[in-house]
């Protein structure tokens, strides 16, 4: 709901679990906030609304769900719970932003602009994948394959079995250590005869007794049906083909943050294009301008640090309105 000059107090744009938790804090600070979550694309894998959960079959590690819950059901609950407390959905994405003056403007995919006295960006990040047609299958239907071992690695069903890592910095070698510690085997798939990761990371995974590279390898195809069974390997020197019988595929070749929306909009960027948070809160460079969860987070990238990013989002942009004198 605008005000009657036709400015909403608070837009957010984005609808994983930063942007929820945002909305639901907003919403019962009567903000009425209005959520852009934006609209399903390949880019090259599937971006949904909802963000990387939507790719989450079983979530395990945020808290108060004992047995676990699905990455669509908690995103769905997420976003009922915001409704409760008035947050407003549109189904459209947020093109380009105008943050030259206030109020804000921003572009819609709709076709239209709307204006804000806030906005609070929580676009996340999307997971770069190989873009193999078998792949994005087996990720889409939960079949063991996933960019995130942290989140999924612990399931039981790849718990002692084997599994393979594909990348070579240092997530990559986070990603494989965390699997050694259920894997029968990780295997970690490499396209050069050396690894990018630092030299401490290499060695800590290199270290453990489960612990394999594989050089100069590239996945040219993910075999399996409803789940994953092996990988067809392509030797980047020979050309030479083989299979690698694998029970799960953890892609650990980075993430890219969903922020070419904000090219011109002044909101500054880090080198790797995250929103750049220069302290403990989500204030930008620019004032009524706030950021949370994995679009200005390239640590953790964990369901609950962004929901607290969300929190404290709502909290700064509730904060900043009320001292801007906006009602």
């Amino acid at each position: 709901m605008s005000g009657s000059d036709g400015v909403h107090r608070l837009v957010i744009i984005g609808s994983g679990p930063a942007g929820w938790t945002a909305a639901i804090y907003a919403g019962r600070a009567q903000l009425n906030p209005v959520v852009y979550v934006g609209v399903p694309k390949q880019d090259p894998g599937p971006v949904l609304p909802g963000g990387q959960l939507m790719l989450t079959t079983e979530v395990e590690n945020y808290p108060g769900f004992p047995e676990g819950v699905t990455g669509p059901k908690m995103m769905d609950d997420f976003q009922k719970q915001a409704e409760r407390f008035g947050a407003a959905v549109v189904g459209e994405d947020v093109l380009r932003c105008d943050f030259s003056t206030r109020p804000f403007t921003l572009h819609t995919s709709g076709g239209g602009t709307v204006r804000a006295h806030a906005v609070i960006i929580a676009t996340g990040a999307t997971a770069n994948w190989m873009g193999l047609e078998n792949e994005m299958r087996l990720a889409r239907a939960g079949g063991g394959v996933s960019a995130c071992a942290v989140c999924d690695g612990a399931l039981p069903s790849f718990r002692k079995q084997p599994l393979a890592v594909v990348g070579g910095g240092d997530t990559a070698m986070e990603e494989a250590t965390y699997l050694t510690k259920f894997a029968s085997t990780v295997y970690v798939i490499h396209r050069r005869d050396s690894l990018r990761a630092s030299r401490i990371m290499q060695e800590r995974f290199l270290s453990r007794p489960n612990a394999k590279v594989l050089w100069n390898k590239v996945v040219v195809d993910v075999l399996g049906g409803d789940h994953i069974e092996g990988v067809l390997l392509e030797d980047t020197v020979t050309r030479e083909r083989s299979r690698l019988d694998v029970r799960g595929l953890f892609i650990a070749i980075g993430h890219t943050p969903a922020t070419r929306f904000l090219k011109g909009s002044g909101v500054e960027l880090d080198a790797s294009g995250y929103i750049a948070l220069k302290q403990r809160n989500s204030l930008t460079n620019i004032p009524g301008v706030f950021a949370a969860g994995d679009v200005a987070d390239s640590a953790y990238r964990q369901a609950v640090t962004a929901a607290g990013m969300g929190c404290v989002a709502a909290l700064d942009a509730e904060r900043w309105l009320a001292a801007s004198g906006v009602h």
